[in-house]
């Protein structure tokens, strides 16, 4: 049972086994493990990453197409629950009309890109997407009309996703069940979704091309695969899975804005998390994105204890400033990658 819902892909490494299931259970009881707003936040976002940084890892670990331009699919799922949900009223009806549009232009741009610039080099390619990217950030901030501009838009969702709304009077086990319960629990069951569907799509015949395109496309051209289509399909699924990902963080943050989904940064640390929890995987997007957004929110918090604890030798306790946080996780990041070269995930397979 557990073997066909994984897609036959299983973990093959008992270290592996016991770190996915024990993400998952924590994930999984997350509100009811650390119910504080924060601590709950960072659930949330791990959840959002796993399936941005899963979708990219299916164009560059499994086909091999560099693209800088997927955090635009990302900010667009954002924006269309935020437009539609601002324009349409807070009403189920707007939240289905704002994915679903979303859906259909991160299709459609999807399409138009790798129809017109998957011949080319991926050199070429990368700058190609990079310049959609920021061409579609600059029009995102100026339609402030429609966008909101740079201050981006706050909006409200149907009543039953509200924080003061219960669904029942009593706590369950010390937590109350409320629009914020459904909403974070909305976001866990999608985010298991969209890995089962992706680990579905690389493990089968569709996805064993897409393998043989990233290792060699002359070879595969040469005995008839379609190269520019295959990859074209795959930017679309990318896209698609990536909105879905833009969807789920509108849900949960209820704002959107240039900076929020838009961001070069959000770019750089999907690359960083894909390299960390291991190209081609799909589970590493899974390790990764708990590593790093843990690392992320926890690491100044530690390195504050660090540098109190250090008062007496004011040079280390100047090296373990909170300021200083961005130097520690470059410092984790260039370990993670010496010590695992193929991702974490690689390496324990490997072993």
């Amino acid at each position: 049972m557990i073997n066909r819902l994984l897609s036959n892909d299983l973990p093959r490494s008992k270290i592996l086994v016991v770190i996915l299931v024990s993400l998952t259970l924590l994930l999984a009881l997350a509100p009811f493990i650390a119910p504080g707003v924060n601590a709950l936040s960072v659930a949330a976002k791990i959840l959002v990453f796993i399936v941005l940084v899963a979708s990219f890892d299916l164009l560059l670990g499994y086909t091999g197409i560099v693209s800088f331009a997927h955090t635009m699919f990302f900010g667009i799922g954002a924006y269309g629950v935020a437009i539609a949900t601002t324009r349409l009223g807070a009403t189920w009806e707007g939240l289905a009309i704002g994915i679903c549009g979303a859906l259909a232009l991160s299709l459609l741009l999807a399409l138009a890109v790798g129809l017109f610039s998957l011949r080319v080099r991926a050199i070429f390619f990368a700058m190609i997407t990079l310049a959609i990217a920021s061409a579609f950030q600059t029009l995102a901030s100026q339609l402030s009309d429609i966008t909101g501009g740079e201050d981006g838009l706050n909006f409200r969702l149907p009543d039953q996703l509200q924080s003061g709304y219960l669904f029942f009077d009593a706590p369950f086990l010390g937590v109350s069940i409320n629009g914020r319960f459904l909403t974070y629990y909305l976001l866990f069951f999608t985010a298991v979704l969209m890995v089962l569907a992706l680990l579905r799509i690389v493990n089968s015949p569709f996805g064993r091309v897409l393998q043989a395109i990233r290792e060699n496309p002359f070879r595969a051209e040469a005995i008839g695969y379609r190269v520019v289509m295959y990859r074209t399909v795959s930017s679309v699924l990318s896209a698609l899975f990536a909105t879905m990902a833009g969807v789920m963080l509108a849900l949960w943050l209820r704002y959107n804005g240039p900076d929020t989904s838009l961001s070069f940064e959000i770019m750089l640390d999907v690359l960083l998390i894909v390299v960390i929890g291991g190209m081609g995987t799909i589970y590493g997007s899974v390790i990764g994105a708990a590593l790093f957004v843990i690392a992320q929110s926890y690491l100044q918090d530690l390195l504050k204890l660090g540098s109190d604890a250090a008062s007496g030798l004011p040079w280390l306790a100047a090296l373990l400033s909170p300021d200083r946080w961005l130097l520690w996780l470059g410092v984790l990041f260039v370990l993670s990658v010496y010590y695992f070269p193929t991702g974490i995930v690689g390496r324990l397979r490997r072993r």
